[in-house]
């Protein structure tokens, strides 16, 4: 995992630690008030959303504590395309330019360039350096990319 993807995990963390958990608590608490728990939909509905919100800090909580915190600053790969680099590529056919940032599976975001290690673009790239053109197996077929710059920010 990146510094910047874990420190992200550990933001969202407090977040749901201050501020959803005691939300939570506070609409179980007000739906126990209205009396009989049994037939009372918002208690249930209130202790689903629990069930769901301890489950999500325990998987953060989990992946923070088995990732590996890599510095992309810190790592020399000569130019190539490696783990945690930032990377240019235009699609040849539609002339498109995106940037992606290589990261670990649990800081995937597409939307926000955060391209998983395991996607076919980024087996792709990886190893690769500036100036190659590479094909990616997609559904829809074959691609071509030119891969622009690499970068370690």
């Amino acid at each position: 995992m990146t510094a910047k993807g874990a420190e992200r995990l550990r933001r969202r963390l407090a977040q749901l630690k201050s501020d959803e958990r005691p939300k939570i608590i506070r609409a179980i608490a007000e739906a126990r008030a209205h009396g009989d728990l049994s037939e009372n939909a918002e208690y249930h509905a209130a202790r689903e959303q629990q069930s769901f919100l301890e489950g999500r800090i325990a998987t953060i909580e989990n992946a923070l504590a088995d990732a590996e915190i890599i510095d992309i600053t810190k790592i020399n790969a000569d130019g190539k395309i490696v783990f945690g680099a930032t990377v240019d590529i235009l699609n040849i056919e539609s002339d498109q330019e995106v940037r992606y940032q290589i990261v670990g599976e649990k800081e995937a975001d597409i939307e926000q360039g955060l391209l998983s290690v395991t996607a076919p673009i980024a087996r792709a790239l990886v190893g690769r350096e500036e100036g190659e053109v590479i094909d990616v197996d997609a559904p829809g077929g074959v691609i071509q990319y030119e891969i622009l710059s690499v970068s370690y920010i």
